[in-house]
């Protein structure tokens, strides 16, 4: 049996003010292969460490600076060519700068109880009870033999 696999290695951060306010990045369905309001984050890049990768594309999208960003779980799957997805769950109230909006999508802060109201990013509300939960850890998305992907959290 192998001990190693193929992994793409990514993130995404909630960033919160004190007011009960989240950044939020609205996806250009054009770019992307799925769209709607999700959280900013992006790939890790090789070499780079994890907390320094979140730090690069929360700057890179949002146009802040966050500090203290706290790694609070994880969503993973496997793709249909049977890499397994990771993406570390960070969240962070620290920070500095302004929003700007990019190429990757508009950004905006919204408040958190009217995220229901916005057009999500698939599974955007399931995903936030990782980030919102502390009993919980980990998103899992498993197939079974025959089945359409199921939702495990830990």
């Amino acid at each position: 049996m192998t001990r190693t696999e193929n992994v793409i290695l990514t993130n995404m951060c909630l960033i919160e003010d004190d007011q009960g306010n989240i950044v939020i990045q609205k996806r250009d369905p054009k770019r992307y292969a799925w769209s709607g309001v999700a959280l900013p984050g992006g790939h890790i890049e090789a070499g780079e460490s994890l907390h320094g990768a979140v730090v690069r594309e929360v700057y890179e999208e949002t146009g802040l600076t966050i500090s203290n960003p706290r790694l609070v779980g994880m969503k993973h799957w496997h793709t249909k060519e049977g890499i397994r997805y990771l993406v570390f769950l960070y969240r962070t109230k620290d920070f500095t700068g302004e929003i700007q909006s990019t190429e990757e999508g508009e950004i905006k802060w919204v408040p958190r109880k009217d995220l229901v109201k916005l057009d999500l990013a698939y599974d955007m509300l399931n995903l936030l009870r990782v980030f919102e939960d502390e009993a919980l850890s980990e998103l899992f998305y498993a197939q079974r033999l025959g089945e359409d992907f199921i939702r495990e959290f830990w």
